[in-house]
């Protein structure tokens, strides 16, 4: 018999167990994998972003799947509470652009260990290689789960911690949600989000910018008025079947939900690549260019402008021969090429699949869950975190931090249920 059972070993797992064992539970720590970890090692590009130091406000801003649900989860344990739990661990931090927090050894698997150590330490019992069938509930109590190999262990709290179905090589298969769904719970519709995006433009099937990165732009997603449901100012990269990045990524779950609402299947996109400057003040600098450049062809004269294949693409967008004397280029032509600069816009049809996002959008509801403790609503015993709930975030640490605080508070909660049965 067990107070608590903690089912996934990914970051809000691993927190959880922690959590419970911290409040004196039994716990036991179950993962159909034969590795703990597998999400939190390969995070931050194999660094581990453990966190995001940027106000709470902006960091839930950074969180636009239900981002608000977790104030109140944060004025129990926040991004600073989790810099000192990894400090206590061992684990020196140091901070980087937009706030992230990294290992200062930049091993993302640092971060595993001192977890596993921990865990160790609070004599927190592991099962690896072990699949949960179901979560056992009786009489309208959490009563334990049942092991695919028919063994049936008693617990008096069960922390599903499954994650979603994003990144599935590191275990997370969406095996939690029919477990919630028996318990009375909403799951609501799965969605890709932090994904490349798709188009069946025509230079995009062409490959005519694959390859190409532009840096700093603001990318947008535009509404069928043309004006944008969301822009961000990021770097991004022209693939073989559309563009990725960090600008695309922020503005896939838009794309998303851009075309469940629309009745077309493609959502216009646009690119602002030189998102300091004003198109009037651009085009006028363009028309200096060309007089004090007048002998020159037009590709030479805006060298430096943009990167070279971004400028000779727009330029022949715009029907100008890169290679035509400035003189001779008709001014409208000219301002029609500031403009391309300024609002270069293309089609969209969607993103890749669930399988190749970063995080999965939907999720059980959290109307269903005690926003100050990750529990049911409808179950008593059962608690959730992590990526099993409908909470998603931006990359940059705000998805972990949100999966590491909600782990944190399922696990105390769920030992201080599990003690007191």
């Amino acid at each position: 018999m067990y107070d608590v059972i903690v089912i996934g070993g990914g970051p809000s797992g691993l927190m959880a167990s922690i959590a419970a064992a911290e409040y004196q539970a039994k716990v036991l720590l179950i993962d159909k994998g034969h590795k703990l970890g597998k999400k939190l090692a390969i995070s931050g590009g194999g660094r581990c972003n453990v966190t995001n130091r940027l106000p709470l406000d902006e960091i839930i801003r950074h969180i636009p799947g239900n981002g608000r649900f977790l104030y109140s989860a944060f004025s129990i344990f926040n991004n600073e509470d989790i810099i000192a739990f990894f400090e206590n661990l061992g684990i020196a931090l140091k901070e980087e652009d937009h706030g992230r927090m990294f290992p200062v050894s930049n091993r993302a698997q640092s971060v595993v260990d001192a977890l596993l150590t921990r865990m160790s330490e609070l004599e927190v019992e592991v099962r690896l290689d072990t699949s949960v069938q179901e979560v056992l509930y009786e009489e309208g109590n959490t009563t334990g789960v049942l092991l695919n190999s028919g063994e049936k262990l008693s617990a008096s709290a069960v922390v599903i911690a499954t994650g979603g179905a994003s990144v599935p090589q590191t275990g997370s298969t969406g095996d939690g949600y029919p477990w919630a769904k028996a318990a009375g719970h909403t799951i609501t519709e799965l969605f890709p989000t932090e994904v490349p995006i798709t188009s069946n433009e025509g230079f995009i099937k062409d490959k005519q910018l694959q390859g190409l990165s532009l840096r700093d732009v603001a990318l947008s997603v535009l509404k069928p008025n043309g004006k944008p449901v969301i822009t961000h100012r990021m770097d991004m990269i022209f693939t073989h079947f559309g563009i990725s990045g960090p600008a695309a990524l922020r503005c896939s779950q838009f794309v998303v939900k851009a075309l469940k609402k629309s009745s077309q299947d493609e959502v216009v996109m646009a690119i602002d690549a030189l998102p300091d400057q004003k198109e009037a003040a651009l085009f006028q600098k363009i028309q200096k260019i060309k007089e004090d450049e007048s002998r020159k062809s037009i590709k030479n004269a805006l060298k430096g402008l943009l990167p070279e294949r971004y400028l000779l693409f727009l330029l022949t967008n715009c029907e100008i021969d890169a290679s035509e004397v400035c003189a001779t280029i008709p001014t409208e032509k000219l301002r029609a090429f500031a403009k391309a600069c300024k609002h270069f816009t293309f089609k969209v049809n969607g993103t890749l699949p669930l399988e190749k996002a970063f995080v999965t959008g939907g999720g059980v509801s959290v109307k269903e869950i005690e926003p100050k403790t990750m529990a049911s609503k409808w179950m008593p015993g059962l608690h959730f975190c992590g990526e099993i709930l409908d909470i998603y975030g931006y990359t940059g640490g705000y998805n972990i931090t949100a999966a590491l605080v909600t782990g944190r508070l399922a696990g105390m909660n769920a030992a201080l249920y599990g003690k007191k049965e």
